[in-house]
């Protein structure tokens, strides 16, 4: 089954796995903020859509879930960017803002919407490269 799998549908189902992942740990960060702000609801809702869509299309590529799935990792790039600012925004509001590095420590994690736009990134050039 995965003799003969180049390596541009191998990185379809790692993104998609990958972004399963992350669904979890993200809805656990936001659910135990209790989801104070709506944008924490963004991943909580796109993440698993992005890993359903990046798996299928390891496994069966019409044209229009590779259409779905490009739009799709547009929007995780962007939106992961928008979450970074939102976390770093946040480390600001704490007690000491950004002059305390613990802050950086027990905030919010700037790192992780990032890998949603590195995830996002890969899953793109997995889309476009062949």
């Amino acid at each position: 089954m995965w003799q003969g799998w180049p390596l541009e549908r191998v990185l379809l189902l790692f993104a998609g796995l990958a972004f399963a992942l992350i669904f979890i740990q993200v809805t656990l960060f936001h659910s135990r903020q209790n989801f104070r702000h709506w944008s924490m609801w963004v991943p909580v809702i796109e993440t698993p859509l992005f890993a359903l869509v990046g798996i299928v299309l390891a496994f069966y590529q019409p044209a229009w879930l590779r259409l779905t799935f490009g739009l799709l990792m547009w929007l995780g790039l962007g939106g992961g960017l928008f979450g970074a600012y939102q976390h770093a925004v946040g480390v600001g509001q704490r007690v000491g803002g950004y002059s305390q590095p613990q802050n950086f420590l027990v905030g919010p994690p700037i790192i992780l919407p990032l890998l949603i736009s590195a995830i996002s990134a890969l899953g793109l050039l997995a889309l476009y490269w062949g």
